[in-house]
């Protein structure tokens, strides 16, 4: 009887392990963190002043409690004018999930040229010099652009990434903020 739980158990670790492994290939196959994601600690975004394109002060804690897609970018950044498109794809298509724009620059009057010219639908707030440190509190150490987290209703990240996001990952990353 002893043999047999153990060879049971073993079956389950085995079964578990396999399970994680699937897993790792799927984070890999999308080129989205996701089970990592959900230790990321937001308090330090929902904290945050940041400010409008009219250079007025917005508490990032008036989104909380509805699921997001938070993308840093800067006008600078290659990739991130590539992503800028599919963003504004994903608000036009009303998933129920906010798209907002956090821009590490300081200066809202480019900024707010850049985002007419590129068709932003979306809100866009400015950092200004706390943009490396807010990256830096949702994991991004390198503090790389553009940069995203997916955030649900609760308030926990349920996908992240560095580097441009598709269509496809960011259908994934919808999905997953709305569970």
């Amino acid at each position: 009887m002893l043999y047999f739980r153990r060879s049971i158990l073993s079956l389950l670790l085995v079964f578990a392990s396999a399970a994680s492994v699937a897993q790792e290939k799927a984070n890999t196959r999308t080129g989205l963190v996701l089970d990592e994601a959900s230790r990321i600690n937001t308090e330090a975004l929902f904290a945050a002043t940041l400010y409008d394109l009219d250079n007025r002060p917005v508490q990032f804690s008036s989104h909380r409690g509805r699921p997001m897609v938070v993308n840093f970018w800067a006008r600078w950044c290659a990739p991130c004018r590539v992503e800028i498109p599919e963003l504004v794809a994903l608000q036009q298509r009303k998933t129920g999930v906010d798209v907002i724009g956090i821009n590490i620059e300081s200066a809202a009057e480019p900024v707010r040229d850049f985002a007419r010219a590129y068709d932003v639908n979306y809100p866009v707030y400015l950092t200004r010099q706390s943009g490396i440190d807010l990256m830096r509190s949702l994991n991004n150490d390198k503090a790389g652009l553009p940069f995203t987290v997916v955030i649900n209703r609760q308030g926990a990240v349920v996908a992240s990434r560095m580097g441009a996001m598709t269509r496809e990952q960011l259908d994934i990353s919808v999905e997953r903020a709305l569970r």
